[in-house]
């Protein structure tokens, strides 16, 4: 959480002090703002404001070889992780600055969790958001009991205006950072993995720029068991924490995307703070494809009736993309941080994964334009037992012979043993067909 101007010394005396000499090898050594005292203060404070969530038993254990636990922080109020850190920050304000309030700039996750926590605590609390920002936020936003502020264009623009109200009027500017407080309350996670799921080998978290829910929670679950492996998973597109890693300083000038769909999986790098937690305590940070992450979330959606983003699925998608044969017959933790997928988003990505996985594909072939033709394909598909989602017919751009028609049918299969004998019993009753590659 980042404090400008003046009201930086607000968090600071919310603080307990931090002893300078500590005896383990610890914390204190690569960041002398979190303790694991902090974190279970943290979790003390906050454990009637946010779901201590399921840590379940998944039934993709048996796909993937070994005792899978996923741990349900999409089940949040906000659908979000972030609302342990956000409560534990707004908990931990001097009482005259929650008189005054707090403003953030953004719609995402973090905003969202500030907007209900802060009205549950009676705190004022605005936000302010680009004018390109979908209504279904927006009016989300307003649902929590935020006052919603549209202005500008870029999330620059909103930035900056939200920067001046704050100083014009008293209230306490907040956007997602590193501090102590922040932190801790993410590392209340690390402490219910290690307490519902006993014996645990390692726990998968995101990672990405925000690797705060990973920091923090590393730190609990080292201190509690430094046998357990903790794993950091981002994106191929955006290896953002892997490069800072690398180079041992925040990554200013990572390009990063805008699109919704990777939320704060192509976020910045954001604080020096999570990264040498991270580089002292994770033992290992892997990348994953978009197709991946994609797979992945279709699997959730499956296989636990879970809708999740993005940030969401990354963890799984280590599984799902054997980044991590080490783990093959252990007993391992995943976090399935956030479930705000857009509505919109939604259809795009199931059906993307879809033909990822082998299970939507589509042809066309060319057939005599004489009755009969198409039925006798269905007849054939069916047979095969494809269920034929959409068929299109073409006859006045034919480049074939006169009176053909070219036939498109998009259709659905089991898996992808199931697609590879269609195409091969395609081709031998149509050997004119051409199949689309995914």
């Amino acid at each position: 959480m980042k404090i400008v101007n003046r009201n930086e010394e607000l968090l600071r005396d919310a603080l307990s002090h931090i002893p300078q000499s500590s005896s383990r090898t610890s914390l204190s050594s690569c960041n002398k703002l979190i303790r694991f005292e902090d974190i279970s203060a943290a979790a003390f404070k906050i454990q009637c404001g946010v779901q201590k969530t399921p840590c379940m038993y998944s039934r993709l254990s048996k796909q993937y070889g070994m005792d899978i636990y996923l741990k349900k922080e999409f089940l949040q109020y906000t659908g979000s992780v972030k609302e342990r850190g956000v409560l534990y920050l707004l908990t931990s304000l001097p009482q005259d600055q929650q008189k005054k309030g707090v403003i953030v700039a953004s719609d995402s996750n973090f905003s969202m969790a500030v907007a209900y926590h802060a009205s549950e605590l009676h705190i004022p609390v605005f936000v302010i958001m680009s004018t390109s920002t979908s209504p279904a936020r927006v009016k989300m936003c307003r649902e929590y009991g935020a006052m919603v502020i549209s202005y500008g264009t870029t999330a620059k623009d909103s930035q900056t205006h939200a920067r001046r109200l704050a100083q014009e009027n008293g209230y306490l500017y907040l956007e997602e950072e590193d501090s102590a407080v922040y932190l801790s309350g993410l590392g209340t996670v690390g402490l219910e993995v290690y307490e519902q799921v006993p014996k645990l080998d390692a726990v998968i978290f995101p990672a990405g720029g925000h690797c705060g829910l990973l920091a923090g929670s590393a730190a609990a679950l080292k201190h509690l068991n430094p046998h357990i492996s903790v794993i950091g998973v981002e994106s191929e597109s955006f290896p953002v924490l892997q490069r800072s890693l690398k180079a041992g300083h925040p990554i200013e000038d990572q390009a990063c995307s805008n699109h919704h769909f990777y939320g704060d999986v192509s976020g910045l790098c954001f604080g020096s703070n999570s990264l040498q937690l991270t580089g002292k305590l994770v033992d290992k940070v892997v990348a994953v494809r978009e197709e991946d992450i994609l797979i992945s979330m279709l699997r959730l959606l499956e296989y636990e009736r879970a809708t999740v983003d993005a940030d969401g699925a990354i963890g799984l998608a280590a599984l799902v993309a054997g980044k991590l044969p080490e783990l093959k017959g252990k007993r391992v933790a995943v976090v399935i941080c956030s479930g705000n997928l857009e509505l919109h988003l939604l259809q795009q990505c199931i059906a993307r994964a879809l033909t990822l996985d082998n299970r939507v594909c589509r042809f066309s072939l060319v057939l005599s334009d004489c009755p009969g033709g198409i039925s006798k394909l269905l007849e054939f598909l069916a047979r095969e037992e494809a269920r034929v989602l959409d068929i299109k017919q073409e006859h006045m751009f034919v480049t074939s012979e006169l009176f053909t028609v070219e036939v498109t049918c998009t259709v659905e299969t089991r898996d992808e043993i199931h697609t590879a004998q269609l195409r091969n019993v395609l081709l031998e009753r149509y050997p004119t067909a051409a199949w689309t590659e995914r």
